[in-house]
């Protein structure tokens, strides 16, 4: 069977690590392989990258560096290999994030990211699925209320999530074919139906 790359993304608190956990356990049941991974993150060095993108102060030009090579080690360590073996890689997080979080959050150079990304990904690499919980930041604000230490992006301020939302939103109408919205302000039930509906949607699920 062909590889797949599916990968989630939303504002902190959207629900997105349950939702993975179940699609990997619905594809593991028709017998594909499914490796689990995310961003930043996914390799030892990627790991380390991740650490200091979410914890130490730098300007938004470092901080989309080090998450660009953070993924660029990702994808010649784990989604390539996982892909070339037939496996479905679920990942917590890519490229959109960049474009959400640097790009509309932190307001980077959106020009400077498409490049980043053309060259990362080796020019056309990009997930055969996304699924975006597109959650208000209200709501995802009272989820993660004293849930755990906040990292410093969890720390940011409502408005920040709004711009991050909205650079989600732009990512989806910019690639609508690869992109399949989630209303995550339900319940987890309804939820995963929306999510398995979309999988299915595409062939992925039977």
């Amino acid at each position: 069977m062909d590889g797949l790359f599916i990968t989630f993304e939303g504002i902190d608190g959207a629900g997105k690590s349950t939702h993975i956990e179940n699609l990997a356990r619905a594809l593991r049941l028709q017998g594909r392989v499914v490796t689990l991974s995310r961003e930043p993150g996914g390799t030892p060095l990627a790991e380390q990258l991740r650490q200091m993108v979410l914890n130490d102060s730098m300007d938004a030009m470092t901080e989309a560096l080090l998450v660009f090579a953070a993924r660029r080690d990702h994808i010649k360590q784990v989604i390539q290999p996982a892909l070339a073996r037939g496996e479905v890689l679920l990942c917590d997080r890519f490229t959109d994030a960049s474009f959400a979080y640097q790009g509309a959050g932190r307001g980077f150079d959106l020009n400077i990211l498409a490049t980043l990304e053309h060259w990362v990904q080796d020019g056309d690499l990009q997930p055969d699925l996304t699924v975006w919980f597109d959650l208000p930041a209200s709501v995802a604000a009272k989820r993660l209320d004293g849930a755990r230490a906040p990292d410093k992006f969890e720390s940011q301020p409502q408005a920040f999530f709004e711009r991050v939302a909205l650079g989600y939103a732009n990512r989806l109408a910019e690639s609508p074919g690869r992109f399949a919205r989630i209303n995550a302000d339900q319940d987890a039930s309804a939820v995963w139906i929306e999510v398995e509906r979309a999988v299915r949607a595409k062939g992925m699920l039977s």
